[in-house]
């Protein structure tokens, strides 16, 4: 579950205030949250990342209030309980696929498996590619690269920034359907934040932020 309560958010003291509404997604619900540039839908999603802290209000995922954890107890929970997909990959390029997946879970805290990295590449086509160098991967292998990471550690809410924007629409349903099998598959909560108007076709459930 995702639930936003009163939240605002100010960069400093003298920029503009954010002032999200009110919004919950249920657990294991789809969703998308959608917004122009500078409507702060970016700002929302580090939020909701717990990359940044907002200056009012509850950011609830699951039962966890996470604007009341401090920094140590919110990487903790970070590593745990959220699923990163950027628009970008950002695994390391010195590091095979599985070493990449090998060090999520020791960042997040929890024992290295190779047991379930090797499941959670083979629901993604990638058991092949494990031992393989991240810059031989292509493009579309690299993206589902980024996905394993992200439900790796069993998510409880799986947060993707910008996945479909430079995409063609064949490849666009194609990450769209991989991500709505991993969420599914792991019963977590999905949260797509983008500026793409194709993904709404894809998931009724959502929010439009106006530009301040």
């Amino acid at each position: 579950m995702i639930q936003l309560q009163n939240i605002s958010f100010r960069y400093s003291s003298d920029s503009d205030s954010f002032q999200f509404p009110d919004w919950s997604v249920p657990s294991s619900e789809h969703a998308v949250l959608l917004g122009a540039s500078g409507s702060g839908k970016t700002t929302l999603l580090h939020l909701l990342a717990g990359l940044l802290r907002p200056t009012n209000g509850q950011i609830i995922i699951g039962d966890q209030d996470i604007t009341q954890l401090k920094s140590n107890a919110l990487d903790r929970f970070r590593g745990r309980k959220l699923g990163l997909v950027f628009q970008q990959p950002h695994l390391l390029a010195s590091l095979t696929l599985e070493q990449n997946l090998l060090l999520a879970q020791y960042l997040a805290g929890l024992k290295q498996d190779r047991k379930v990295i090797r499941e959670t590449l083979d629901s993604l086509s990638l058991k092949h590619r494990a031992k393989a160098r991240v810059t031989t991967l292509s493009q579309g292998e690299a993206q589902r690269a980024a996905i394993a990471r992200a439900v790796l550690n069993n998510p409880t809410v799986i947060l993707a920034d910008e996945p479909t924007s430079s995409l063609d629409d064949e490849n666009c349903n194609r990450v769209l359907e991989l991500l709505q099998n991993q969420a599914r598959r792991h019963q977590a909560t999905l949260l797509i934040v983008t500026h793409d108007q194709r993904v709404k076709e894809h998931i009724p459930h959502q929010l439009t932020l106006a530009k301040a």
